[in-house]
């Protein structure tokens, strides 16, 4: 075994230390000892906690929790300073929000046959090794009680040489699950899907892109709004980060909007709620998400602003200066690659106020850099840590044209 000291963590969390491959689960400053297939800490740091979750050890699912909450906050906080400064962008940084233990609404999950029956958990570190965890401290109670049901849902499902993947989602009315990957359903397994749903309470069970059930349209609601998702659609991982996120994209914009732009708008989760003081024109790429935006604010009534649900790939076809100039303020959430085009066009435009939401530090600063070239101030950022434990941070920002 090679000794080393760790002498910091790259973006994945994992530790960097001269002449090996990057270290998991290790933090800086430590002495560790490194084989092929062994990490051995020999000096540990003081920000080393003994792991709250008894999985942790094999379970590939979280990152950091040999880390104390006080570590890995101020480390998220430096992964974003740190892609700033890469930019030459330096700002306030606000202090970071991190969802509770036992909160997370959604995950995908693995199911394998076994010779005894099935197993449902994740999937252990680079490997293909399966782990049950019926004590997960990241997910929600009710994803917890739902395993017996998803461990069903794999007996239907899986072979012994083909697992399924199980997407779960909490709902208003119980839980919405999606299976994938498993054997090709016959009628025989569509009704045992079908009765199973049933005997479990599932809200909606969708096998691949085919809903065979649905007991209860899977409502989520999104302020003063109630929107049924489509299957597999996009959802903060928790209702507290949501509600962060939303907070720090209000506070951005403030009280006296006229008409928003929400580019990647999802299913509504910002338009709507924003809807409730502004008129707000949505843009997204996916069809079946805007058709779900739009029957959610039709179905309000008469509580929320004119909101009006446009399909654009704003990809291939960003908002132009001159479209984007109408707007008073404008909101982006694009996926984790970013969005350059748009920001492109947004630097060229004369909107006031943009609040940026994103899952990827690194190629937000990088968006942002083409904002502040082209005459925005980013004034503030909002560390979100949703993903607990995970190696992942999100974060709202708010930029102003003088």
């Amino acid at each position: 075994m090679e000794e080393v000291v760790v002498q910091r963590l790259n973006v994945r969390g994992e530790g960097v230390a001269e002449g090996v491959q990057p270290v998991p689960r290790v933090l800086p400053g430590e002495k560790v000892a490194v084989s092929e297939s062994k990490v051995q800490v020999l000096t540990p740091s003081e920000a080393r906690v003994s792991p709250p979750c008894r999985h942790f050890k094999a379970c590939g699912a979280c990152a950091m929790q040999h880390a104390s909450d006080e570590f890995v906050a101020e480390w998220k906080t430096s992964v974003i300073v740190q892609g700033l400064a890469a930019q030459g962008i330096e700002t306030e940084i606000r202090p970071i929000t991190t969802s509770p233990p036992a909160t997370r609404r959604r995950a995908t999950l693995h199911g394998r046959r076994t010779k005894k029956g099935a197993m449902v958990g994740f999937m252990a570190r680079a490997s293909n090794l399966l782990v049950e965890v019926p004590d997960c401290k990241v997910l929600h109670p009710d994803i917890i009680a739902a395993l017996p049901a998803l461990e069903a849902l794999t007996r239907i499902s899986a072979t012994r040489t083909s697992g399924a993947d199980i997407a779960v989602v909490i709902s208003e009315p119980g839980l919405d699950v999606r299976v994938s990957g498993g054997r090709s359903a016959d009628r025989s397994i569509l009704v045992e899907l079908a009765q199973l749903a049933g005997q479990h309470s599932l809200a909606r069970l969708t096998y691949g892109d085919e809903p065979i059930v649905t007991c209860e349209p899977p409502v989520q609601r999104f302020g003063a709004a109630r929107v049924v998702l489509p299957p597999g659609a996009f959802l903060q991982a928790t209702t507290h980060g949501e509600t962060a996120l939303l907070s720090a994209i209000q506070d951005a914009l403030g009280q006296d909007q006229t008409l928003i732009a929400d580019l990647f708008a999802g299913c509504g989760t910002f338009t709507l709620p924003l809807a409730a003081g502004s008129e707000v024109e949505a843009f997204e790429g996916d069809r079946q998400l805007v058709e779900a935006l739009d029957a959610g604010w039709r179905s309000t009534g008469g509580g929320l602003r004119r909101t009006t649900a446009m399909v654009r790939d704003l990809f291939r076809q960003p908002l132009l200066p001159d479209e984007l100039d109408r707007f008073s303020a404008v909101v982006i959430d694009p996926p984790r690659a970013g969005a350059e085009a748009q920001h492109d066009a947004l630097a060229k435009s004369s909107v006031p106020i943009i609040a940026a939401v994103s899952c990827s530090p690194v190629t937000f600063a990088r968006d942002a850099r083409i904002l502040v070239e082209g005459g925005y101030t980013l004034d503030w950022v909002q560390p979100v840590d949703q993903f607990r434990w995970s190696s992942h941070v999100e974060l709202a920002a708010q930029f102003t044209r003088a």
